[in-house]
């Protein structure tokens, strides 16, 4: 079920041109705290084959609304170490189902300079740390595996222009999951509308956007089982304070 080297020579599956970093002027603190130890509960264990994975990647705006004075937010959401559009959720395994597999074996604490190294991706060291607890130790042997590959495919994604977006609605033209979708397709090169699967809160603000990749990690047509609304369904973008 492990990656094997290859994993880790994934380069721009989407894009021959990298793509504009979403965490601006973001520089890792010298001082970072480490997480708590994260073990899987009663029944949580499934160690199923893996079939494809999502990429997924939040919306760290509407994320922080309200949480900017958030202590343990406090990376990603007080401007602190730098302002931030998407970040990387994570990259989870996935089956041919629902059952994906989690919690392949269990894991210490992340070292801090990992969570150094990927802070600017994902800037909460306790998710850094659940990322790998419940999806890398599926996927790879060592944690510098897992968030190296992670960080070459979330590197690897053009994203569209939010601020444009967001403001489709105040002049009149809804945006919709399909329109979002379409936006990542028309700006990553080989990355096809179909691959992309978009989530919001209950009260229809963009949550996060989620790629869908095969065994190879390239994008795939998402499969029935993943999350998302249907291509209709109008979607909100909060753009910040």
């Amino acid at each position: 079920m492990q990656m094997g080297f290859a994993f880790m020579a994934v380069v721009a599956l989407f894009s021959a041109t990298p793509s504009i970093a979403q965490a601006w002027q973001c520089r890792a603190p010298k001082y970072l705290p480490r997480p708590a130890l994260e073990l899987p509960g009663p029944g949580q264990i499934r160690r199923t084959s893996i079939g494809g994975y999502t990429l997924a990647l939040s919306w760290s705006r509407e994320y922080c609304r309200g949480r900017d004075r958030d202590p343990v937010m406090r990376f990603q959401c007080s401007g602190e170490i730098g302002d931030f559009g998407f970040v990387l959720h994570g990259l989870w395994p996935e089956s041919n189902g629902p059952n994906y597999p989690q919690y392949c074996r269990k894991v210490g604490v992340l070292r801090r300079e990992i969570i150094s190294r990927n802070i600017c991706m994902t800037p909460t060291p306790q998710l850094l740390q659940h990322e790998w607890a419940k999806h890398g130790t599926c996927m790879a042997k060592t944690p510098d595996a897992y968030f190296g590959a992670a960080r070459l495919l979330f590197n690897a994604v053009q994203f569209p222009d939010m601020d444009r977006l967001s403001r489709q609605v105040e002049r009149g033209t809804p945006l919709t999951a399909a329109g979002l979708a379409q936006a990542f397709a028309d700006i990553n090169d080989g990355l096809p509308a179909h691959s992309v699967k978009v989530i919001t809160n209950g009260k229809g603000w963009l949550q996060e956007v989620r790629i869908c990749l095969g065994k190879d990690l390239k994008p795939r047509r998402c499969p029935r089982y993943a999350q998302g609304l249907a291509e209709p369904s109008a979607i909100k973008v909060w753009r910040g304070r």
